[in-house]
């Protein structure tokens, strides 16, 4: 028989480093791409690999992303598949979750209840392709204790990221390094290095022991990376998977292995320009491994006008359904839906989430638009940066953000 496995997904961040998007919204329940929420990449990947049976830890600000998961991912009750969201049910004490490692600690009676063999445990708030199904076959084929997801990045980049380093088989982990300033190149390629993508494949016995563990240690910090990951290292009983070796069907040269971390303001952005390029680095247009979401009962797009200087038209960008172009340019841009763009408005090289209202005359350059922004007629976004971050957040790269449900004044 085929081992019997349970997916927990970590949606618990606070996503500091995304505020304003963050400000009334858990990390992984942030839109992205138009239509999606960032958790819907993860649960797809586990979904397509044929992982029905999947918990979701939730914590901060949680209301926004239970929701979606209660409305978009309903599975067969009949076959016993399910997605639950499962809150902080304080059930060792008043307390919230310690961290990661803590979450799963406090959820032990999640895995007793289902009595799996192996136990994923993934992130919520990545952006990327993978079939977890290849990285478990490999995990259980090497009887490691965990195996950790790594994806190649420059040896330059190091100091970015949690640092998987091998020993000579180039499997077996011999150390785990958080953001290292001396890092060494891999066997096989000398100028890149193994980063840790914050997914894990246990053998359910070693997980439970490892968190029960390191729930005693009073010094822990009771992280995944930071404490389990590095404890089963010194064990020898930890393996990295090659992000590189993973199949996903219907992948292209040029998205394979795209992996992207959007953990702060600047990197969300860039994953967004990512997705609209006329072969874009991020191919959201695989039907063979299909991102889910809920679809809600939308209208078409619609592009209004068309004489003279009024002309309604959008140039290599996404639009979503329910928007309304009118006699107005949108460039290089994600659009979500129920978007208004009123005459003679231009928005460029900006991300605009579900019912921002642009109006007439107003100009938008290199912004993040949360939902429910009115934008007045004739105002300008992204055109005076000095003047922008009297009002509303600027990230380090210039691109302005402003919040949810936000007053804008021309």
């Amino acid at each position: 028989m085929a081992p019997k496995v349970l997916a927990i997904v970590l949606a618990g961040g606070e996503g500091k480093r995304l505020m304003p998007l963050t400000a009334d919204r858990a990390k992984p329940g942030v839109p992205f791409g138009g239509i999606y929420r960032m958790i819907d990449f993860v649960l797809s990947n586990l979904a397509n690999a044929g992982y029905l049976k999947i918990v979701v830890l939730t914590q901060y600000k949680s209301h926004s992303l239970d929701r979606h998961i209660t409305k978009t991912w309903r599975m067969s009750t009949l076959l016993g598949n399910y997605v639950a969201p499962v809150p902080a049910q304080q059930r060792l004490g008043p307390r919230w979750f310690a961290g990661s490692a803590d979450a799963i600690y406090q959820s032990l009676n999640l895995i007793n209840d289902e009595r799996p063999d192996h136990v994923i445990v993934f992130g919520a708030d990545h952006i990327y392709r993978m079939d977890p199904a290849q990285m478990v076959a490999e995990h259980i084929a090497s009887g490691a204790s965990v195996t950790v997801a790594g994806i190649r990045q420059p040896l330059s980049t190091a100091d970015q990221f949690g640092v998987i380093e091998v020993g000579p088989d180039g499997k077996r982990i011999s150390a785990f390094r958080e953001k290292p300033k001396d890092a060494v190149g891999l066997a096989d390629s000398p100028e890149e290095i193994y980063a840790s993508m914050g997914n894990y494949v246990f053998r359910t016995d070693a997980l439970c022991e490892a968190v029960t563990s390191d729930a005693k240690n009073p010094e822990s910090k009771h992280d995944m990376g930071g404490n389990i990951i590095p404890e089963l290292v010194k064990r020898g009983e930890a393996n990295v998977y090659d992000f590189r070796d993973n199949e996903v069907p219907g992948s292209t040269d040029r998205d394979r292995g795209y992996w992207r971390d959007v953990g702060t303001l600047d990197s969300f952005y860039e994953a967004h320009m990512d997705l609209i390029a006329i072969h874009p680095v991020f191919n959201l247009y695989n039907f063979d491994w299909p991102i889910y979401t809920d679809y809600r009962p939308w209208p078409p797009a619609k592009f209004v006008h068309g004489w003279e200087g009024r002309v309604g038209r959008a140039v290599s960008s996404m639009v979503s359904p329910g928007v309304v172009i009118s006699g107005s340019l949108v460039e290089q841009s994600v659009v979500s839906p129920n978007v208004r763009v009123h005459s003679y408005a231009t928005v460029q090289e900006s991300v605009l989430m579900e019912g921002v209202d642009v109006g007439r005359n107003a100009v938008v350059r290199r912004a993040i638009i949360d939902k429910n922004v009115r934008i007045p007629e004739g105002a300008q976004i992204g055109v005076d940066l000095d003047r922008d971050r009297e009002r509303f957040t600027v990230s380090s790269n210039g691109i302005v953000v402003i919040g949810k449900n936000q007053i804008v004044e021309a």
